[in-house]
């Protein structure tokens, strides 16, 4: 069992360094990785359907659904840019989590998620994030031209943005999160959100567990693994060209 963990690509435009470098990641674990699991902000923002995809997503779909049908286990934690995303992926066995995922693997206890929730003091981001994952924002992106509803994207992506957490105090809030996890019997925590990567051994209530940043693919390229229970802060080094 190898599994493979990241998140905060923010895929957007196809020729960028990350999305190349993470196109030939995942053609390169292709056929030799049992689980993937995203911790949000895949894209830089989603409004697709199997039927629609943005022309620029195309072809990170198409290799992730080829990633799943060589073996892969995937799943998809929602971020605060891409959500909605079931239409598009479930169909594929592709399995969408829209907060948080509770996961077992080699024999632990995993819990994943974006992390962009676990500040509760930020109320004025909170209320955004609501916003656009509202029944009535569905609904209204669903009736938009595609050429104003990317237009809108792009706006309201900068503006997620502008209201994620405070960068200098997110990472102990997310730590004093984790250390209540793991007390309560998980074995690992893994959050994505704060761009930041980091792996430490925690212990609270008696109990030790890991306690993980993901980083990102937009600066860092970094990623998780855990073979044979065993975790490992990894960052790749591949030239990510495009042809």
């Amino acid at each position: 069992m190898k599994a493979v963990f990241l998140s905060d690509a923010h895929l957007w435009n196809n020729r960028d360094i990350g999305y190349r470098k993470l196109i030939s990641f995942f053609e390169e674990i292709t056929g030799t990785v049992t689980h993937l699991v995203v911790a949000g902000d895949l894209f830089d923002f989603w409004f697709c359907d199997e039927n629609n995809i943005y022309p620029e997503f195309r072809e990170m779909y198409k290799v992730l659904l080829e990633l799943k049908r060589r073996g892969t286990d995937i799943h998809l934690i929602e971020g605060n840019h891409d959500f909605f995303m079931d239409q598009a992926f479930n169909g594929h066995g592709i399995r969408i989590y829209p907060n948080e995922a509770l996961i077992e693997l080699g024999g632990k206890k995993i819990y994943v998620s974006h992390g962009d929730t676990i500040d509760r003091s930020n109320r004025r981001y909170l209320l955004l994030r609501r916003f656009l994952r509202s029944n009535l924002f569905y609904s209204l992106q669903k009736k938009m031209p595609s050429v104003l509803l990317w237009t809108i994207a792009g706006m309201t992506s900068n503006s997620s943005r502008k209201y994620q957490n405070r960068p200098e105090g997110i990472v102990s809030v997310m730590k004093r999160f984790a250390r209540e996890k793991i007390s309560d019997g998980i074995d690992a925590v893994i959050l994505g959100h704060s761009h930041r990567p980091h792996l430490e051994e925690c212990r609270s209530g008696g109990r030790a567990g890991a306690f993980v940043l993901l980083g990102d693919w937009v600066t860092h390229f970094s990623y998780l693994t855990l073979i044979d229970g065993n975790f490992s802060l990894e960052f790749y080094r591949g030239n990510g060209r495009y042809d």
